[in-house]
């Protein structure tokens, strides 16, 4: 007998292949969009004129902008009803705020102009993307879990192809020049990036229209009370806000008298800013205050789950490793590989273009690899199979250290593909089914606060840890991916004992 007939509720309806495949086909596009970012940002930013150790600060916008779009998102989809439902109207938002700025980005002619679009876009994905994880916790019972979220990732994985290869496939089969003078994007990037604003758009309406979303009603036979939400509920009081204004106010002085990168002062100023949140809430609670979003949301973030916490550490250190995947592969493939710094020249742009095709390997390996993740993790639980993941890209991101060859490349992204479809199902798998259902959009949207936390971390202190520790040799950060994933894999170790429940 599974949990929910245990708890006297009814259980989810048992979704079909082709119902799996239209709840997540949205990612399909979605995924174009953060793919076509990923492979292609640094490229454009390098294009305009921005040299390698100034990278990291321009990617900032992402991390900010998911630390104030996720948890808000997820807290209102929680609370939203409407006739498309309450996670489709932020899908189909977000898609066509994404799609405009997917056409504005490769027009940039200059690099406050491109970073502008980069923060659009990326408020625009994850307005897109945040309902979709909620998503599926609402559409599929226990037993489909590891499998609707695999599903998510070969869509991811298949987007992510599409989009890695667009840029070559343009310029090798149909002629498409990947070359520009200084100051300009390259036709087959700007191309690429037309043919993403329309397959995102159209893939997200493919799920918003050929999917339904469970009533109310339903929802409280899934879950009973667990579907509703009080909100009256005491918040929570936070005790830590007076130690992260100090952590941030030291952050923020250690910049200011030793001369660190300026881009710190924006970690430090995420540090007090939290702290000044948590202190907000402490008093809103301590005068029996009702809450509002702000206060809800940091009254959640304090009371998460056990489960969540430890999913949430491992979470942290394995997105540090993604995020310099996506930052510097580019350059140090380039660098190393090509011999090449020179923006303007082919020997630059046929690297760029080879980044491409890694990328799109290590996403086309994921979404094969996602179709075993339900069996293996059936077999060996949901835990165990994700620290297989970690530790295949540990070993991925090490040999990029010993690798001078382009085409064996291929090797380590196999591995980081592997890693990728893991990442992308099974934390998820396994934290839905530790969440209350009626705060599932919240708890998500806050979940992935630790997707963005290392990217604010790499795209304000990287700069500064490439200067000191190794300066003018950046492929040393493959090495450090590698470790931070070595030590995410360690953190798994904290929900061993969960393991039979979570298969």
């Amino acid at each position: 007998m599974d949990m929910a007939s245990a708890a006297g509720r009814v259980e989810r309806p048992r979704l079909s292949f082709w119902g799996l495949w239209n709840l997540s086909f949205g990612f399909f596009g979605i995924q174009v969009g953060f793919a076509l970012q990923n492979a292609n940002v640094s490229r454009i930013f390098q294009s305009l004129g921005t040299s390698i150790d100034d990278l990291a600060f321009l990617w900032i916008a992402g991390p900010v902008t998911g630390l104030l779009v996720q948890p808000i998102i997820g807290y209102f989809s929680d609370r939203t009803w409407t006739p498309l439902g309450r996670r489709r109207p932020y899908f189909l938002a977000g898609a066509i705020l994404a799609s405009l700025a997917l056409l504005g980005m490769p027009n940039s002619h200059a690099l406050w102009f491109a970073a502008g679009m980069l923060w659009i876009l990326d408020a625009s994905l994850n307005i897109a993307m945040e309902p979709f994880r909620a998503f599926v916790g609402d559409m599929v019972s226990e037993r489909q879990r590891t499998a609707g979220y695999a599903f998510q990732t070969v869509f991811i994985g298949a987007g992510a192809v599409a989009a890695s290869l667009a840029p070559a496939v343009l310029t090798q089969l149909f002629g498409v020049s990947n070359v520009a003078p200084p100051g300009e994007i390259p036709p087959s990037v700007r191309l690429a990036f037309y043919i993403g604003a329309g397959a995102l758009l159209a893939s997200v309406l493919w799920t918003v229209f050929s999917t339904r979303e469970y009533s109310p009603e339903q929802m409280r036979a899934f879950e009973g009370e667990q579907a509703e939400i009080s909100h009256d509920e005491p918040l929570a009081v936070p005790l830590n806000g007076f130690w992260w204004v100090t952590f941030g106010a030291i952050v923020v002085i250690c910049v200011s008298q030793f001369g660190l990168d300026k881009p710190v002062y924006i970690l430090g100023g995420a540090l007090l800013a939290y702290g000044g949140l948590q202190e907000l809430t402490r008093r809103h609670a301590l005068a029996g205050k009702r809450g509002g979003p702000v206060t809800r949301i940091v009254s959640d973030l304090v009371q998460m789950p056990p489960t969540m916490k430890r999913l949430a550490l491992v979470q942290f250190f394995t997105w540090i490793a993604l995020f310099i995947l996506w930052i510097y592969t580019t350059p140090i493939v380039t660098r190393y590989m090509f011999g090449a710094t020179d923006t303007a020249s082919r020997s630059y742009n046929d690297g760029a273009d080879w980044v491409g095709v890694l990328f799109g390997i290590y996403n086309g390996v994921a979404a094969i690899y996602a179709f075993a993740l339900p069996s293996l993790a059936a077999r060996i639980g949901r835990v165990r199979t994700h620290v297989l993941g970690l530790l295949a890209g540990a070993f991925g991101f090490g040999l990029f250290l010993l690798i001078r060859d382009p085409l064996w490349l291929i090797l380590p992204m196999i591995l980081i593909g592997i890693a990728w479809a893991s990442i992308l199902t099974m934390p998820y798998a396994i934290l839905s089914s530790a969440l209350p259902q009626a705060k599932l959009g919240v708890f998500m949207g806050l979940f992935n606060m630790f997707i963005v936390l290392p990217q604010l971390l790499v795209s304000s202190a990287m700069g500064s840890i490439m200067g000191l520790a190794f300066p003018n040799e950046p492929i040393w950060l493959m090495g450090i991916a590698s470790l931070v994933l070595l030590i995410a894999a360690a953190a798994m170790r904290g929900l061993d004992h969960q393991s039979d429940s979570l298969r």
